[in-house]
């Protein structure tokens, strides 16, 4: 790790990993750290996993997480972490991956923090190109960080875990069990998914306050509700954002209820919101918000959402059909 005379600053230098080695069960963010631990790639493993998502264009991160565990001299912990917890892993010498919201079609995505610095208040991320860093502002940083409530997944090599023994890692077991429910909704087992994360939010044992509170596994149940057209996922989702009023997913959850529900002046209030705290964040929100406005008769409004999204989704399967609507 380079660290600047002030002692004010830390940079892990990565391995430089191609973004084609991307993989449905191990992300490119995986790779890379298993590289940096010295560890070989389990291709095989990653192979037989990845064959049961073909369909599925997202990523499993807790397959990931298990190939790394099982075959290869890694552990991991999965909490809510923070601005001072990161740069204490970089002092560490740990590199740590983080979920920040997305751009274009993509809702969100993960990176790796492998630096700061103080003087320049700038957290450094990872970027697969040669001699490349993003420099982010701090500020900017923990305000995209906090959409997704500082979601924090830290790799280490197994023989290192006695340096964590005193360290609190909050929501580590809840936001285990939310990776691990997430595969079962991704694999289409939504019933199993659901009575798992029902048997831990309503458990009345006061040890389990973490997995009531945790924003991660009351979003997903919000969201699988609301697959059902189930109108319990909006006490849920109010939950969440009374937890964090800028957890992002849960406003466009809603806002995608209201829709359904053809509750069009609540989609939109709940639309315009999730727009207000991150307006580049996924842009097919946009063409959602202008097929509420169409149906509220405000077509100027509408027609300005569609390009909106266009603008942010310019390959968008429908795209033709949404300039023929907008030359009309």
């Amino acid at each position: 790790m380079q660290r600047d005379k002030n002692d004010n600053a830390g940079h892990i230098i990565l391995p430089l990993v191609n973004k084609t080695e991307e993989n449905v069960v191990f992300p490119l963010v995986l790779n890379v750290i298993s590289r940096f631990w010295g560890e070989e790639i389990p291709r095989l493993e990653i192979e037989k996993r990845s064959s049961t998502y073909k369909s599925f264009k997202g990523i499993v991160f807790i397959e990931g997480l298990e190939i790394i565990e099982k075959n290869l001299n890694l552990s991991s912990i999965v909490y809510r972490g923070s601005i001072s917890d990161i740069k204490k892993r970089v002092n560490q010498g740990f590199p740590v991956i983080v979920i920040l919201p997305g751009i274009g079609d993509i809702v969100q995505f993960a990176t790796i923090v492998c630096g700061y610095d103080d003087n320049e208040k700038r957290i450094i991320t990872y970027i697969p190109e040669p001699d490349s860093y993003g420099a982010i502002p701090e500020h900017t940083f923990e305000e995209e960080w906090s959409q997704d409530d500082y979601f924090t997944i830290l790799v280490f090599p197994k023989d290192m875990n006695e340096i964590f023994k005193n360290d609190l890692f909050e929501f580590n077991k809840s936001n285990r069990i939310y990776l691990e429910t997430e595969r079962l909704k991704i694999q289409g087992k939504f019933q199993e998914s659901q009575n798992i994360l029902n048997s831990f939010i309503n458990n009345s044992d006061p040890s389990n306050s973490e997995y009531k509170d945790n924003t991660q596994i009351l979003c997903l149940l919000a969201g699988i509700l609301n697959e059902q057209n189930n109108p319990a996922c909006i006490s849920i989702y109010e939950k969440v954002i009374k937890i964090n009023p800028k957890y992002y997913l849960a406003y466009r959850g809603l806002g995608n209820y209201y829709l359904k529900s053809k509750n069009f002046k609540s989609s939109k209030e709940y639309y315009l919101k999730a727009i207000e705290i991150n307006p580049k964040r996924f842009g097919p929100i946009y063409k959602n918000l202008g097929i509420v406005l169409l149906e509220l008769g405000e077509v100027g409004s509408a027609k300005n959402y569609f390009k909106k999204y266009l603008e942010y989704v310019p390959n968008a399967s429908d795209k033709e059909n949404i300039l023929q609507f907008l030359n009309s």
